[in-house]
């Protein structure tokens, strides 16, 4: 089927019906195992809805990989929101210290210990070369990004000298969870109990770099 047709958006409702049941047969069938029919039966909607809404099976595929990444990002937010929101209740370097520890290991058991995460990390490994861009990565840079916009704000309340907020960012994911993962393989707390010393390590090391003095 063409690919430059026009989608609908459709019925909201059908919508998620599809990319639940396209998720559960690319992870248990793989993609090219996968047929349009078998997501339609599997959804309970016609084989030309799946068509109408998605396109063709690659355009499924990778609209399946975006929905779990948004769910993931809508994770991340939240976890900003729970621990790093009022830069004035933040003032004491042991407070801050403590709520960046507390952000990464909500990250690290919410997020990275999810079975959301766990899907993410199968379908782009397994079917990468079926998606849009070899090396796509539905998230981007939004993780990064979100940080470092409360970063920047955490900045401007003087709590940290960060003259490059989004370098701040990037250098405080690879303190921590990048050291779990180059050290263990994997920075899932909710799994391994040796993640908490390393993030700890971790956010103590940036704030040496960035608190302000």
């Amino acid at each position: 089927m063409p690919t430059t047709k026009t989608l609908r958006e459709g019925s909201t409702p059908k919508r998620a019906a599809i990319l639940s049941a396209a998720q559960e047969l690319f992870l248990t069938d793989g993609f090219d195992r996968t047929s349009v029919d078998a997501v339609a039966a599997r959804a309970e909607v016609s084989k030309r809805t799946v068509y109408d809404y998605f396109g063709d099976k690659r355009t499924l595929l990778r609209a399946v990989v975006d929905a779990v990444g948004q769910s993931l990002i809508t994770t991340i937010r939240r976890t900003l929101d729970d621990t790093l929101t009022d830069p004035t209740a933040l003032t004491e370097a042991p407070v801050l210290e403590d709520a960046l520890v507390t952000f990464s290991m909500r990250i690290a058991t919410d997020m990275l210990g999810s079975a959301e995460y766990a899907t993410l990390q199968r379908l782009v490994r397994a079917e990468s070369g079926n998606l849009s861009n070899r090396g796509y990565n539905s998230m981007a840079d939004t993780p990064d990004e979100a940080l470092a916009e409360r970063f920047a704000a955490f900045a401007e309340a003087g709590l940290l000298d960060v003259p490059d907020a989004r370098l701040a960012a990037d250098q405080f994911i690879a303190l921590t969870f990048g050291v779990a993962l180059d050290r263990l393989g994997s920075a899932n707390a909710a799994e391994d109990t040796r993640v908490r010393p390393l993030v700890v390590e971790g956010v103590r090391t940036f704030l040496r770099a960035y608190r302000t003095r």
